[in-house]
């Protein structure tokens, strides 16, 4: 069988794009999806998501890990099915649709995304990290000289650590800026390797970095590009949680499967 794709970016974390209305993709076929994550033998991304129909909501994102199992959250996935979805004609500027972790509500304006994220009612403050959930689980540490950082060995053994091991964790290495804007790297989870962005892992830490005195909105570089996070505060209650970034198609084709 041959299906249409199409691949998105969002400061460079990149999707494969389904259109899946018509429910013809083989969604339990997991070994399918990690073939075509695959940046040797398949499309390449970070993920892989099908836009389907859904009652009361203008679309559901259903969304799968490079490693081919089904994901939490994907902020920066939401945004890009986002732009997909008013490419298709499925929506206009504004949006209200399901993901993994319920619903969210979204706009497109000037090319960018901006997607409300769920609240976020409790943070685990340890001694030299924060752990939280935005949608996906995020341990988020500050550090100086984060660009020389090596994410990679350092993400792995955190989430691979005895507390983490089983279910996972994303790791998220930031550095506060004299301008109070951060700079992070992600280590995430189902890809197991850097990732450019991480849409969850941005929320999470400028939500952490709030609490470290760091006003919204947060400005946010990562490898891949700039994000941006407001809230509201109320001690440690987060709510109005938006976060806002490009979104753009990078191709599209067909593959046989």
């Amino acid at each position: 069988m041959t299906i249409q794709f199409h691949k998105y970016q969002g400061t460079g974390n990149d999707f494969v794009m389904i259109d899946d209305r018509e429910e013809k993709f083989p969604a339990q076929n997991y070994d399918l999806v990690k073939r075509l994550c695959d940046r040797r033998f398949g499309i390449g991304a970070d993920g892989l998501i099908l836009l389907r129909n859904k009652d009361g909501y203008d679309f559901e994102m259903v969304y799968y890990n490079a490693d081919g199992r089904p994901g939490s959250m994907c902020g920066n996935g939401g945004r890009c099915t986002v732009a997909f979805a008013r490419f298709l004609g499925v929506i206009q500027n504004k949006t209200h649709f399901l993901a993994a972790d319920g619903d969210h509500e979204a706009t497109v304006e000037n090319g960018l995304v901006s997607l409300k994220m769920n609240e976020v009612t409790s943070i685990e403050c340890g001694t030299d990290f924060y752990y939280l959930n935005t949608g996906s689980p995020h341990y988020v540490t500050f550090g100086q000289n984060v660009a020389e950082e090596n994410v990679y060995e350092k993400g792995r053994t955190i989430r691979y650590n005895e507390r983490f091991k089983q279910e996972g964790t994303n790791v998220n290495f930031a550095e506060e800026r004299p301008d109070k804007s951060l700079y992070i790297r992600t280590y995430e989870r189902g890809v197991e390797d850097e990732t450019y962005s991480c849409g969850t892992g941005v929320t999470a830490t400028a939500i952490a970095a709030s609490l470290r005195g760091v006003q919204s909105p947060v400005t946010i570089e990562t490898p891949g590009g700039k994000l941006e996070v407001s809230f509201k505060k109320q001690s440690e209650h987060f709510t109005d949680i938006y976060l806002t970034g490009p979104a753009e198609q990078v191709f599209k084709g067909e593959v046989e499967i």
